[in-house]
């Protein structure tokens, strides 16, 4: 956190004059806008199929997508606009709000690939464990943002801020989502850390994940199919669990440098990619962009995640600097994630590409986030 604090230094502080509209920061709407409309891109690839003789391709995943960006883009102008410093005080309102959307999934929720994840309304779905990643991102800045102790934060500021984290955690592992629990924990890794944690206390946090993992294990809640999907990236090439990474790699092979061309790859329009618009999206701009697209991905992602540290280094308080460190730590973990899934590098579990893979709550949830950021920079350094 004193790092931070002494970054700002080289910044002038008339940045922070004059309207909202000149108070944001252009740069990361524009990344942000750039990746969206990639992701739409690579999502009707994805999708579009033929459904007729007449080659008529499927647009119905895309024109979702679409609504649920332009629905993004208003809520991630809403809370743009918001002065976060006023808000404050509704978090525990929100916080109750999202514990009651969790625990009505175990009633009213639907079902898909066995977990109850999701609301279905009117032919759309709402995944209240993405929408909790907000909630939990504001919750802990302002508590950590709380403490007083100038020499770091006491074991109680992180037992309290774990307990924060675990209830939320506790009720997605019920569902169950491990991927979403993965990505909480990402979260709270990096609030804590720029908030000041002590060795000792990164000590005592693994202890109780590992006590976590291993009544899970013990009690059974952990399921064999589940430990055999996480394992899968480690499994032998050919087995039948790693049959999707194997997918995956192949078409990323198949892309070489340029790509096959967009549309047209092999992998993709044979459906060889299961889940190829959401889990494997990567591997559908593999094989079709090759590695121009996909570094080109990845410039994009680490561009917006500099100018969100940026924000960081700017932002007038510890409040609003934890906000955009926790949103960083959220894009910088699902982009690795996501990425090395498809790459047999890291786990399958079905974590969501930010702003690229289909999924409506995924996107609105990235767009709302760009927005707290850009409410921390329009008033930063008043």
């Amino acid at each position: 956190m004193t790092a931070l604090r002494a970054g700002r230094a080289g910044f002038d502080d008339r940045e922070s004059q004059g309207p909202l509209w000149i108070r944001l920061d252009v740069s990361v709407i524009l990344l942000t806008a750039a990746l969206v409309a990639l992701g739409l891109v690579v999502v009707y690839s994805a999708t579009r199929g033929v459904l007729t003789p007449d080659d008529v391709p499927n647009r119905a995943v895309l024109e979702a997508q679409i609504v649920f960006v332009g629905v993004g883009s208003f809520l991630g102008a809403c809370a743009a606009a918001v002065d976060y410093r006023k808000a404050r005080a509704l978090i525990p309102v929100l916080y109750g709000f999202t514990v009651v959307l969790l625990v009505g999934l175990f009633f009213f929720g639907s079902t898909f690939n066995n977990a109850t994840s999701w609301y279905s309304v009117a032919g759309m779905t709402l995944q209240p464990s993405e929408l909790a990643k907000l909630t939990l991102i504001v919750a802990l800045a302002a508590w950590f943002s709380n403490s007083r102790e100038s020499d770091g934060l006491t074991l109680f500021d992180v037992g309290v801020g774990g307990a924060i984290a675990g209830l939320f955690g506790l009720l997605v592992l019920m569902q169950p989502d491990y991927g979403t629990v993965m990505v909480y924990g990402a979260i709270v890794a990096g609030v804590v850390l720029v908030a000041g944690v002590k060795p000792w206390h990164v000590g005592i946090v693994i202890a109780a994940l590992t006590m976590l993992v291993f009544v899970g294990f013990s009690t059974n809640q952990i399921q064999q199919y589940q430990i055999e999907r996480f394992t899968a990236f480690a499994a032998e090439s050919g087995t039948t669990e790693r049959y999707n990474v194997d997918q995956a790699e192949i078409a990323i092979g198949n892309g070489g440098l340029q790509g096959q061309g967009l549309f047209q790859g092999t992998q993709n329009n044979n459906s060889l990619v299961p889940e190829k618009e959401t889990d494997f999206i990567f591997s559908v701009l593999g094989e079709e962009l090759g590695f121009v697209g996909g570094a080109t991905l990845l410039v994009l992602f680490g561009l917006l995640l500099m100018r969100i540290w940026r924000i960081a280094i700017l932002a007038e308080n510890d409040f609003g600097r934890l906000i955009a460190v926790g949103v960083f730590s959220m894009f910088l973990f699902q982009a690795f994630q996501s990425i090395g899934m498809n790459m047999g590098i890291m786990p399958v579990t079905g974590i969501p590409l930010p702003m690229i893979s289909a999924g409506g709550t995924s996107m609105l949830t990235s767009l709302i986030a760009i927005g707290l950021v850009e409410n921390v920079h329009a008033h930063r350094l008043r």
